[in-house]
């Protein structure tokens, strides 16, 4: 489903990536796994058209994506692309069904409707009783859950999370990690996930380490 080939990326003498190919099939979990400073997440940027390299070339569905115009890759991204962080960036004067809308109805969506679908989103990470709680009155596990859930909205093709259990305990890691199987099982979604959690790493379809801006396996 997505085809990287040749990806160089430089910030001023810095250079990040080295000549990155890497191909993933539709509905695998890929852990990306390194060094601080290796590239990952500058690769998981790239990846989500947040940033774009300075050489290679990205393919989404044979779809040239750097070759899009700015607001025709913004809709690409929007359609196709959801995204979880290591801090989940909730808006905190926001309810969890109103942050998990936001996504739909920057789509188009009309409020009705993106409140409809945030709602089922969120019964389905087990959060029927948080809807009308704002994120300060969530644990982070439950804050996390929510960002999953704002990331599915849209039905993304593909799913980014960038060391998306960093902040959670033991406990609450697990069951993210479990959570993200279950939604690739249930919902054939694509997860590709850069991480320094050994035990997210393994359970993983596809493990993948970068050392010094290069794929070593």
């Amino acid at each position: 489903m997505i085809k990287l080939t040749g990806i160089e990326k430089s910030y001023g003498n810095l250079k990040v990536l080295k000549g990155i190919d890497l191909e993933i099939p539709e509905g695998e979990v890929i852990a990306i796994c390194g060094a601080s400073g290796a590239g990952k997440s500058t690769l998981l940027h790239i990846i989500g058209t947040l940033d774009k390299p300075d050489k290679g070339e990205v393919l989404f569905d044979s779809t040239s994506i750097f070759a899009l115009k700015d607001e025709e890759l913004s809709l690409f991204r929007n359609q196709n692309i959801g995204f979880v962080f290591q801090f989940h960036h909730l808006l905190p004067e926001f309810t969890a069904v109103e942050n998990v809308a936001l996504p739909a109805m920057i789509a188009g969506e009309s409020k009705k409707n993106a409140i409809k679908k945030a709602q089922d989103m969120l019964q389905i990470m087990q959060l029927s009783e948080r809807f009308l709680h704002k994120p300060a009155q969530l644990s982070g596990g439950e804050q996390q859950r929510v960002a999953v859930a704002r990331a599915l909205i849209n039905n993304p093709k593909v799913v980014l999370a960038d060391e998306p259990s960093g902040n959670l305990d033991t406990e609450h890691a697990k069951n993210l990690h479990q959570l993200f199987f279950d939604l690739r099982d249930k919902f054939q979604k694509t997860f590709v996930i850069v991480t320094h959690n050994e035990e997210l790493a393994k359970l993983s379809d596809r493990k993948i380490i970068i050392r010094d801006g290069k794929i070593t396996m």
